[in-house]
């Protein structure tokens, strides 16, 4: 997922060295947060009261005070003081709906993602912090069901569907969620038998810079990536090691620092199910991926790299929090909370939200 800020802030160095000592934590029991000494400062999750049991599989932390999740039953919150109040800004009518993906410009401007076959696949959008919704998309083909939404600024930003017709269907906006339209599937590759996206965090589509795009993939024989260097027109798909060959299974979230460092998290979403090699790592910007050496132990989700840092990055999952400081090569768990995605910002916070309607932000005492 990619959220705006107005300006882009220096890092809160403070905050980021609280993260980073999370590589000193012995795993928490579960349901505990993690916590992690280092210079008198503690590291840890803090779990922010939101008044609902909605799982939140959509994040968009604008700032160290302003973030927005999206839900089940079409709940859509927004806090503007850090987390210590969430205000339900749900679209009237939407509770049959479920969101997977919100993307926020600012605390009154977002854009939330509803999946589904058919009809059930809609985009709305607010200006007012969420007083009022607008519908600037339903889809109308039965064959197509939205995963995944990313924008590259304020104004372009694109939305992606399972296979149609054999191919990856990509939505586009250039007036910021207001308006979209399909774009011409001459340059996407024929998918797999089977494969698809997961709309599990937000995460199988994201961008870095003003043009690049990375799609993640599963289900289908090989858990594969497809890039496009010019906003959706054209892709490459390229196989990753982590394991694919059953519908659960493939890469679930991706993060990019910029448009050659990136990280792809998944595995097997099934509880009863191992999933070795969750976790790879691309130097090139998705056209070869390297298995992490010490990979989480378990499914995860969602990852975002730690802000301004070229070597740390969280991933989360129902079963815990990983931290990586290398960059993705070795991971080492640091909680066993519940979290199904996790986004930070560029002033330096980073926020963490998933089922029972649980989300926290990393802060430090």
């Amino acid at each position: 997922m990619t959220s705006m800020g107005n300006t882009r802030r220096m890092m809160s160095v403070g905050l980021i060295g609280a993260a980073l000592a999370l590589t000193l934590a012995a795993p928490a029991r579960a349901g505990e947060t993690p916590t992690a000494a280092t210079g008198g400062t503690t590291a840890h999750w803090e779990l922010t009261p939101t008044g609902t049991d909605a799982r939140f599989r959509g994040l968009a932390p604008v700032d160290r005070r302003t973030a927005w999740a999206a839900g089940s039953k079409g709940t859509v919150l927004r806090t503007t003081d850090g987390g210590r109040n969430w205000r339900n800004v749900s679209p009237p009518g939407a509770a049959e709906l479920e969101f997977r993906d919100v993307e926020a410009f600012d605390t009154r401007r977002a854009v939330v993602l509803a999946i589904g076959e058919g009809e059930a696949s809609r985009v709305l959008r607010t200006e007012d912090g969420g007083a009022t919704w607008t519908e600037s998309f339903r889809n109308t083909d039965p064959g197509a069901f939205y995963d995944c939404m990313t924008f590259f600024d304020r104004r372009h930003g694109l939305a992606m569907s399972d296979p149609v017709d054999g191919k990856y269907r990509i939505l586009s906006t250039r007036d910021g969620g207001r308006s979209w339209r399909v774009l011409p599937n001459a340059g996407m590759p024929e998918a797999l038998p089977g494969e698809a996206g997961f709309a599990a965090s937000g995460q199988c589509l994201v961008s870095a810079g003003p043009r690049d795009v990375w799609l993640a993939t599963g289900g289908g024989a090989t858990a594969r990536v497809l890039h496009s260097e010019d906003r959706g027109l054209t892709w490459t798909a390229t196989a990753t090691t982590v394991p694919a060959g059953d519908p659960a299974r493939g890469v679930f979230g991706l993060a990019f620092r910029d448009r050659t460092h990136g990280i792809a998290v998944g595995g097997d979403y099934r509880k009863d199910q191992p999933s070795p090699r969750a976790a790879a790592v691309t130097g090139d910007g998705g056209r070869g991926w390297r298995a992490s050496e010490t990979p989480p132990p378990a499914y995860r989700s969602g990852v975002a790299w730690l802000p301004h840092s070229r070597n740390a990055a969280l991933a989360v999952g129902p079963t815990g929090t990983d931290l990586t400081t290398d960059g993705g090569r070795t991971w080492r768990t640091v909680d066993t909370g519940s979290f199904d995605t996790v986004d930070c910002t560029p002033d330096g916070s980073c926020w963490a939200a998933g089922e029972q309607g649980r989300i926290a932000r990393l802060g430090r005492r």
